[in-house]
């Protein structure tokens, strides 16, 4: 499991079988390329210039071409478009070493083009160029009128992937106890930690230190001016929020249209994120148990002493693996993203109440991005090395100690190892973080459309309000979607995506405070 989920997990994993390119590509059409607006200007963490960019950048041709399969992904149909983009290295040092970031795109369909919709979905760590291809027909209405546009970003699938393990050490790592209730056991958690840094860093190199969410902003800047958008027209879902929101704060007076949909939190530092996936992904829980007529107290008891007894007897599966602790609570997880696989958590509850972990196995599996041969995808890499770049917090195990009766307060279910993550998920990072938390105000900027949902578990709704708010007055306007699930966009709400539409599409504000029951 990991901090900062991705938008709608099942509908991500499924991506995961559909699109892809290769980072670069080898034809021109003319399309696309070369249409130049104001040049971006770089600076390491606020708004203002420190130096211009050379126009080897600002004036690059994107040589759009046909998509090629990746390791991970099939390549997706004649729709699509790839190319690479180059960025500098390191954004203090804009005329230095360059990289490339691979991107897809579709062209707008319509006769009223109005630009580039960039899409980020996540992770952090969401590879977009395998991402977006499947969602194309939930974007399709979009696409009347933009380019739909997305990347992996720098150190993400095609753009650098940063592997800081091989299948086998995943794998063998999954017996770690991330809930440790041992000084042995505590050990080897924090241990596990440290090989995981330290294989990332052999890994990324130079990377390591250019991969933070201020750099992933800029590279956006970069990209709207190679795509010929004098503003930026986003759509940002779950951490995606929170590169919109960095944006914003970056370039305020280039924004055109934003959509934050599932958003994260801006005001709560690694602490705060880790109590408010615990309280959302808890909050979902207890609505699932009531849609099966249990009483939600009395249901996560019973769930929190099977996990108990799975950490001290993991439980027998059909592959031939365990079922640990860990694995359990993954794939309890997993299914809580959308209510169309609540079905399947009460199989595989029951399954492992009988003594047979395999469905839930299965969908820690899903989750994890392991596929039948034991192959793992990295999106749980790169996004720990993006979020601790980010960061500055580093609780030390004692801290987390004390605060793990807030936590199990929280959630009997998912309270411990929410708790526990805070501990070991930058502990002893090679790279110091940035920040205690992201910025996000963009007085002066456009308005932005901020998208929460009152069931969503992993980015809980009151977070979009927190953006709104941290925003600015005039600037962050909030709709409210009465649903479940992780977003709200393409989710099953005609009120939603009818107003987010009518956003992108005409321009047209809503309220602030505007609410979708349905």
């Amino acid at each position: 499991m990991a901090r900062f989920v991705r938008w709608t997990a099942l509908w991500a994993a499924a991506a995961l079988l559909v699109g892809g390119c290769s980072s670069g590509s080898s034809s021109d059409d003319g399309k696309g390329g070369g249409r130049t607006s104001a040049a971006a200007s770089p600076s390491s963490g606020s708004p203002g210039t420190t130096a211009a960019l050379p126009s080897s950048l600002t004036t690059q041709r994107l040589a759009w071409g046909r998509c090629k399969a990746t390791d991970d992904s099939p390549a997706p149909g004649n729709d699509w478009q790839c190319a690479t983009l180059k960025v500098p290295l390191d954004w203090s040092k804009p005329q230095g070493e360059t990289m490339g970031l691979a991107l897809i795109r579709a062209e707008a369909r319509g006769g009223k083009r109005i630009g580039s919709l960039l899409f980020n979905f996540g992770g952090p760590g969401a590879p977009g160029v395998s991402y977006l291809p499947s969602f194309g027909p939930t974007f399709a209405k979009l696409r009347e009128r933009y380019d739909l546009v997305s990347w992996d970003p720098r150190g993400v699938g095609s753009s650098g992937g940063i592997r800081c393990r091989s299948d086998k050490e995943i794998q063998a790592a999954e017996s770690v106890d991330t809930t440790p209730d041992t000084p042995a056991e505590e050990k080897a958690y924090l241990q596990d930690a440290v090989d995981f840094g330290e294989g990332c860093a052999k890994a990324a190199g130079k990377l390591m230190s250019h991969a933070s969410t201020t750099d992933t902003a800029r590279d956006m800047d970069l990209m709207r001016q190679v795509l010929g958008d004098s503003k930026m027209h986003y759509f940002g879902i779950s951490y995606g929020t929170e590169l919109g929101g960095v944006y914003a704060h970056l370039f305020p007076k280039r924004v055109a249209r934003l959509v934050l949909d599932a958003v994260v939190d801006p005001s709560a530092d690694m602490v705060g994120h880790a109590e408010n996936q615990a309280r959302g992904f808890q909050r979902a829980l207890d609505d699932y148990l009531k849609s099966t007529g249990q009483d939600p107290a009395q249901g996560s008891q019973k769930i929190a002493a099977l996990l108990k007894r799975i950490d001290s007897r993991p439980l027998p599966t059909s592959s031939g693996r365990k079922l640990t602790q860990t694995l359990a609570l993954t794939g309890l997880t997993y299914p809580l993203y959308s209510r169309q696989s609540w079905p399947s958590l009460t199989s595989a509850l029951n399954a492992a109440e009988n003594g047979d972990g395999s469905e839930l196995l299965s969908l820690a599996d899903g989750y994890n991005g392991r596929d039948a041969s034991g192959h793992y995808e990295t999106t749980t890499h790169s996004q720990r090395v993006i979020s601790c770049l980010d960061s500055k917090l580093r609780p030390t195990p004692a801290e987390t100690k004390k605060r793990l009766a807030r936590f199990e307060k929280i959630s009997p279910v998912f309270g411990d190892f929410m708790g526990w993550d805070t501990a070991g998920w930058c502990h002893d990072w090679p790279v110091a973080g940035q920040w205690d938390t992201p910025p996000a105000s963009a007085p002066g900027a456009a308005p932005i459309l901020v998208v929460g949902n009152t069931g969503d578990p992993a980015t809980p709704y009151e977070g979009a309000r927190k953006m709104a708010d941290e925003l600015g007055k005039g600037v962050g306007v909030e709709l409210t979607w009465k649903g479940e699930g992780h977003g709200a966009y393409g989710n099953g709400s005609d009120c939603v995506d009818t107003t987010v539409n009518a956003y992108l599409l005409n321009g047209t504000v809503p309220k602030d405070g505007k609410v979708c029951a349905s």
